[in-house]
């Protein structure tokens, strides 16, 4: 199975990546995690991105808040795919990161999930992966079924306490 590679810009990042860790636990996905910063070490993320493909990796996810041009740096070095994970600072709540994240120049591609969205950005690499692994897309499905689940398990709780019909 191929890797996720996970690319915080700071360790300040890190209870978001945790959700995306979690995740890829729970699903048996292995990854890699790293502190590189596009501005303080860009020799580093560069030379991660650029080997990634060679070292297992299939899919790439960057976290970073403020200016977050982790992702955009990352996916100008390869092209595995590349989820950004625009995260909250306290100037602006994450719409900087977020409009950081999204804006990229046309043929260097970055997928973006939500402000602090760790954990969908975990989910998306799985199911990128998943397209050539039938056993992690087996995985997703069970998930999703017991997630459909829980949903009916609260509706019923909810309709027997609320609709006295």
């Amino acid at each position: 199975m191929k890797k996720v590679g996970i690319v915080m810009g700071s360790d300040s990042d890190l209870p978001v990546v945790k959700k995306a860790t979690a995740v890829l636990e729970s699903l048996g996905v292995p990854f890699e995690a790293h502190v590189y910063s596009a501005h303080r070490t860009p020799k580093q993320a560069a030379e991660f991105a650029r080997t990634a493909r060679d070292k297992g990796f299939g899919v790439l996810i960057a976290f970073a808040g403020m200016a977050a041009h982790l992702a955009g740096a990352l996916a100008a070095q390869t092209t595995l795919p590349v989820i950004g994970v625009p995260c909250k600072s306290a100037n602006l709540e994450g719409i900087d990161a977020l409009l950081s994240t999204v804006q990229m120049p046309s043929g260097i591609p970055v997928a973006t999930v939500a402000i602090d969205g760790g954990a969908n950005a975990a989910f998306l690499s799985c199911e990128m992966l998943a397209v050539a692994d039938e056993a992690l897309a087996a995985k997703l499905e069970e998930y999703r079924a017991h997630a459909a689940e829980a949903v009916l398990e609260k509706d019923e709780k909810i309709s027997a306490e609320l609709n006295h019909n």
